[in-house]
This record gives C-alpha cells, sequence and structure tokens, in this order.
C-alpha cells in the first residue's frame, strides 16, 4: 500500500514536498513514480526512481524544478517541488512498479500499486 501526503495550496513560485509512504518489506525493490491528473485532463507522468535511488527522470515540464528522492529504510519516496505553476495543480499520486528490481519505466501500465492521490493547489 501506498499513502500520500504533504498536498495542500501554495502561491505560484512556492514549494511543496510530497511524500509516498509504503508498507512492506519489499518496497525497497520497487520503482517509484509520481504521476499527476488535472481535471478533464489524462493521468501523465512527472518523474520516477528506480529502485535504489540511483536513477531517476522527470518530464520535461518538471524537469529542473522538481526533484525525486527515496529513503528505503523509512519505505517513503518524495517529491520536492520547486517554483510551482498553476499549470502544476493536480492530483499527484505515487505508483509502484514491483519489477524495479529488472526495469525502469515511465509508463503508467507498469505501475500496479497506487495511493489514492494528494491534492496540489497552485494560486496565480
Amino acid at each position: 500500500q501506498l499513502e500520500e501526503s504533504g498536498g495542500g495550496l501554495v502561491q505560484a513560485g512556492g514549494s511543496l514536498r510530497l511524500s509516498c509512504a509504503a508498507s512492506g518489506r519489499t518496497f525497497f525493490t520497487y520503482a517509484v513514480a509520481w504521476f499527476r491528473q488535472a481535471p478533464g485532463k489524462e493521468r501523465e507522468f512527472v518523474g520516477a526512481i528506480s529502485w535504489n535511488g540511483g536513477t531517476t527522470y522527470y518530464a520535461d515540464s518538471v524537469k529542473g524544478r522538481f526533484t525525486i528522492s527515496r529513503d528505503n529504510a523509512k519505505t517513503t519516496v518524495y517529491l520536492q517541488m520547486n517554483s510551482l505553476k498553476p499549470e502544476d495543480a493536480a492530483v499527484y499520486y505515487c505508483a509502484a512498479d514491483p519489477r524495479g528490481l529488472v526495469r525502469f519505466t515511465t509508463t503508467i501500465r507498469d505501475y500496479d500499486v497506487w495511493g489514492q492521490g494528494t491534492q496540489v493547489t497552485v494560486s496565480s
């Protein structure tokens, strides 16, 4: 199971840090990604981190502003969001790929375990 937290209301240019807390002793083998979905839009990839944190990948729209990290000892993945823009407003979901030891993917269908989402609102 995954549980996101840290969402809220922030002014444009501000920062938020989202957390994705996981349960389970095999979490360290999972790749984890963040996706987001704005009203009326499809869920889109934001970024991902490999099982050991050695590799990260970001969507062009957030590159240089967002950073993903993980602490496997705490079974938690973080999404640090800086320089937020109104277009970043969405429900943010973390998702895990249990096959993270053998692949690193940005494809939404490869992520089997999902959190319930946390709302991020950015005021202009």
